[in-house]
């Protein structure tokens, strides 16, 4: 399946190197198609398939793709109308959206199939966008040594082989879901049992239904699951994994109190892929990520600093030398987490910058900030972190209103909905008199949390 979509893309007129922008929901046709790519040379580009056109724009403006993967019309549009006719844009099984533009004149330069697998190991395979430390998501490019190493660790750590059958509930366009559930298992040669999104019922009934080994979740899909009546039926997976949001204590012994499991939490970000999990064999420490896998090396300075060297460590950001520079030291790249050794158990203490892990996605407030400033009645707005049980952190707003228009939190959600991905919008509004600043006018944030 995936030979034959790489020569439809080569048909296409696409070639190595070019990139692609893959943005789906979880089906068959988009996994092949994202093999397919890779196996053809192309450049794949991860993009959540819940951005809206700002966010969708801001991505193609950037990466310049020369084609777009997408299931859904009205993002085809968006990304057609934003690509400005340059891009030819495609539904995973390669058919060309009808009334846009490269689907009027066609595209050109066609050949007649694609050289397949013919990719060094330092070609870019990913290109993945982040927030990163800065409000403008980047480009963190991957290669295919560091996807290759990436696997390969992941299986020897966590027992991973042919035998394996993992049930599959991420979204695939986030690292989480493709980089270590995908390609881990297809690696491995094991199964992969793919739903459409994430239900409580439909994974419990997945893995019975198919004698599942493996799920991976975020601490939001745990938390969900420890809340059902049917929680005990974890025990039943030889491995249930946690990661890209910290999972509380509470939460772990919770699960392994009422299914006799102790989920494996682990971390990684999408510049480093995976960098430190609990053991397999061994003590999995509630509160704790761990120590690096195999190849890879981290430490904590003595400033509480997390920083990571190793194969699997991005080679930088996607046409930005100076932001690539600056997170990099003596070739350790710092994660701007802080974190502690505890009987050589790393815990994480918090994060360096005011980024806001929501669900498990990356939120920067300037980016959030940037959209409500453009609403008439808000003069000043603050976008800080509130915890939350269920979505580990939400965005919290800190709004000053223009003094004129009486405030509203409908309109002004109802604002954002169309300007931001679910996961970015403000789940707390807070209207206040003023901002607490510094002397050099700086917001402080921490006086609002």
């Amino acid at each position: 399946m995936t030979r034959e979509s790489a020569e439809g893309l080569g048909r296409l007129g696409l070639g190595r190197g070019d990139r692609v922008l893959w943005s789906t929901a979880s089906s068959l046709p988009a996994v092949v198609v994202n093999i397919a790519a890779l196996r053809a040379g192309l450049v794949v580009v991860p993009v959540n398939a819940a951005y809206t056109e700002r966010e969708l724009a801001h991505v193609v403006a950037d990466v310049r793709p020369a084609a777009a993967i997408v299931d859904d019309r009205d993002r085809a549009e968006v990304v057609s109308r934003v690509g400005g006719g340059d891009v030819v844009v495609l539904t995973p099984d390669l058919e060309i959206f009808e009334d846009t533009p490269r689907a009027v004149h066609g595209a050109g330069g066609a050949s007649e199939g694609a050289v397949l697998d013919a990719a060094e190991p330092d070609d870019i395979a990913l290109i993945a966008y982040t927030s990163g430390t800065t409000g403008a998501p980047k480009g963190a490019v991957l290669t295919h040594a560091n996807l290759l190493a990436n696997s390969e660790s992941i299986a020897l750590t966590w027992r991973w082989d042919a035998d394996d059958r993992l049930v599959h509930a991420l979204p695939i366009f986030h690292g989480h879901g493709l980089c270590v559930g995908l390609y881990t298992s297809l690696l491995a040669g094991s199964s992969v049992v793919l739903l459409p999104r994430f239900d409580v019922d439909a994974v419990f009934d997945a893995c019975a239904r198919h004698e599942a080994t493996l799920f991976f979740g975020v601490p939001t899909m745990y938390h969900r699951l420890a809340a059902s009546s049917r929680v005990g039926e974890l025990g039943r997976l030889r491995l249930a994994v946690s990661g890209s949001a910290p999972l509380s204590a509470e939460l772990h012994r919770s699960i392994a109190a009422s299914a006799g499991t102790e989920v494996l939490e682990r971390y990684g970000m999408t510049e480093t892929l995976m960098t430190l999990s609990n053991p397999y064999d061994g003590e999995r420490r509630p509160g704790t990520v761990g120590f690096p896998f195999p190849g890879v090396e981290a430490r904590v300075e003595d400033d509480g600093a997390v920083i990571v060297r190793g194969p699997t460590v991005f080679s930088g950001y996607w046409e930005r030398p100076a932001a690539t520079s600056e997170c990099f030291r003596d070739g350790w790249f710092s994660t701007g987490d802080l974190g502690v050794v505890e009987d050589g158990y790393v815990r994480l203490l918090g994060r360096s910058t005011d980024l806001i892990i929501s669900g498990g996605y990356n939120v920067y407030p300037a980016e959030v900030e940037d959209v409500l400033l453009g609403h008439p009645s808000v003069a000043e707005v603050a976008v800080t972190s509130a915890p939350s049980d269920e979505w580990g952190e939400v965005v919290c707003a800190w709004v000053v209103t223009d003094g004129v228009s009486p405030p509203d939190v409908d309109a002004l959600l109802a604002y954002a909905a169309h300007r931001l991905a679910p996961y970015k919008r403000p789940r707390r509004v807070q209207f206040v008199d003023s901002l607490p600043r510094n002397s050099m006018g700086k917001v402080r944030r921490t006086e609002l949390r």
